[in-house]
Formats: C-alpha cells, structure tokens, sequence
C-alpha cells in the first residue's frame, strides 16, 4: 500500500530531517542505555520547551509511555478515571490495566473530553477500603475524537485532582496538533495547567518510533527508570530515539508538521462539507475528521484510499491527515466522494 490514505498519521512515512537524523548517529560507538551525547541533546530540547525543572524517559511506543506514566504515579489499589473513548481504556488491549494493577474507570463522553461535573460522579470512597482508591485522572490532547481541551479547560481538571490528593496524567500522542489548533505555547496546556506527567508523541507526528515520558515534578519520577526497565521499554541503542526528538524539536519542525496536518483536515471539512450525504459529526479542531457515510459505499471508497471504520453501527469513519497529506491527495479523495455519494 503505497498510495496515501486518510486512516492513521500512523500511515505516514518519516520525515526527511529525522531520517537524516538517525543516519548522523548511525557511525561509532555511543554509551548504551541513554548515556551517549545525543540522548543529552535531546532532553536539553525539551528542557527548552518546558523548563529545566522536568524529568524525561524515552520509550519505544505511545502504549509504553502510557504504562510508564501511570505506573510511576500509582499503586495497585489505586484507580485511574478517563474517558470511555481513551486510548488507554480502548486500543492498548488492557496493557495498562495489567501492568499497574490499578481499576480503569471509563466515563461517557460526547465529544473525547472530560469535565469536572463528569469527573466528580467518580470521586468517592477514598479512605474506605473496600473501594478502589481514585489517584489519577487521564485525558488525552487532541483526544480519540480529533476534538481539543482549553487551557482552562485543562486546568480546571487539574485543579480539582490536585484538591482530591490525584494526578492528571495526559495522553499527548498527538498533541502538537493540539498545540498548532490552539496556537499557545505547548507549557499553557501542560505543565502550567497543572498536568503532573505527560505521554509527548512523536511516532504520529513523523518520527519512525518512539515517545517521551515527561515528569513536570521530578520527585514523582523517582521510580520510572525501575517502572522503564521492568515495562521492557528500555532501549539500549537509545540515541536512534532521543536523535529523533532532537531533530523534531528543532525550528519548531513539530509545530510546522502539525500546522500543516491540521490545515489538510481543514480543507478537506470544507469540501465534504458541501457533500449532503456525508455528516460529520465532531468538531474539525485537529488532523482529523469523523463522519457518517452511506454504509454501502464504504468498502468502495476505502479500496481507493484507505480509512478506519470508527463505529459500523453508524457507518462513522474516521480520515486522518498526516505530515505529508498533499492538496492533491485530499483533491482525489474528494472528487472520489462526490462520484460515489453525490
């Protein structure tokens, strides 16, 4: 499958200045397990993107880094509270659940995102020990459904787990998107709202593998790199990740990859939108569109470019646009979905 579709940011190839990246690195003999200049150079990146005071675990996948980031804060006993469209609660095949022992508590929502109001309906039982005890509340920027959370948004969620002894932790897999969506610094959706650990995607956003696991309160932190190793997400060649998030990180390349991305699902809303069979039905605030299409014409349209069915009940899809997404690309699939459904 070489043509370019709209099923996943996943999809897409690496970008040329990671690629060059990993093949700079790619002589000699470096420190293994992180102790090499590059790994350095990196976490001095991001070090410049959220301040000094932070402590940063590379890992080898989004999965990884979810388990890393919610084992370092938890107990078994403990409970973790999300959306019921999460990640972690629907496509890491139970990986969290098993690896911190801790009871996932999915709550409904609309449109990916968690409130206060929903959120106070799990907040009970603490002190009682027959109850799972609530420690961290998890949401994800852009969440599962391509729509953003406002900084205000972010820290009123913030703010009443820190009230109720909790932590937030946030599946930021693609969170430049949101970053570019927003047009903020990436520090007012983080750890200046009050997010305790952050999951920073880079495999979605042009890299050819690995995520950062950032702590905002080095004292949390204390036992990841034993919560690392034991996860199986320690990488020995870790230069060939850590070059990666350098090259990324530099000239704002993840924010230029994102904007551009976001730009693709833009035009491509505006022109399914003049298309009366199709209804979208969430907010295009990121890379990505969801929406209701004649059932019958899905199977057609997806042998000429690839999507994922998003709820088959419905007939919901889902097209993701990616760094590399052309006008061309989303001119093709456009005119494809006028001849099939117009």
């Amino acid at each position: 499958m070489n043509k370019r579709g709209f099923a996943s940011d996943n999809f897409s190839g690496v970008l040329p200045e990671v690629m060059e990246a990993i093949q700079k690195v790619n002589y000699g003999h470096s420190m293994a397990y992180g102790g090499d200049p590059y790994t350095a150079a990196a976490i001095d990146k991001f070090k410049e993107l959220f301040g000094h005071d932070i402590d940063v675990y590379f890992v080898f996948n989004g999965t990884g880094a979810n388990v890393i980031g919610l084992s370092t804060l938890t107990q078994s006993w403990n409970s973790v509270i999300c959306p019921s469209t999460a990640h972690i609660q629907v496509d890491e095949c139970g990986a969290p659940d098993k690896l911190t022992g801790c009871k996932f508590i999915p709550i409904e929502v609309k449109d990916g995102k968690l409130t206060p109001e929903l959120i106070k309906t799990q907040l009970h039982g603490f002190g009682f020990e027959h109850h799972s005890q609530p420690k961290v509340i998890s949401i994800t920027q852009c969440t599962e459904l391509g729509t953003v959370y406002t900084p205000e948004e972010i820290k009123a969620i913030c703010d009443l787990a820190h009230k109720h002894d909790m932590y937030v932790h946030m599946d930021g897999a693609r969170l430049a998107n949101a970053v570019a969506s927003l047009d903020v610094d990436v520090r007012e959706i983080t750890n200046k709202a009050g997010v305790d650990v952050l999951s920073f995607g880079g495999t979605k956003n042009g890299m050819m593998l690995g995520e950062a696991v950032i702590f905002f309160n080095p004292e949390l932190s204390k036992n990841a790199k034993y919560v690392r190793k034991q996860s199986m997400q320690l990488c020995s060649k870790m230069k060939y990740i850590a070059c990666q998030f350098e090259a990324l990180l530099t000239d704002d390349l993840w924010l230029k990859t994102a904007r551009h991305a976001n730009k693709m699902a833009k035009l491509l809303e505006r022109e399914v939108r003049k298309i009366d069979t199709i209804q979208i039905t969430q907010k295009v605030q990121s890379n990505g569109i969801w929406a209701i299409i004649p059932k019958d014409k899905i199977e057609k349209l997806q042998n000429e470019y690839f999507f994922w069915i998003w709820d088959e009940h419905k007939g919901e899809v889902r097209w993701l646009c990616s760094f590399d997404t052309t006008e061309d690309d989303i001119n093709g699939f456009v005119a494809l979905l006028k001849k099939e459904l117009c």
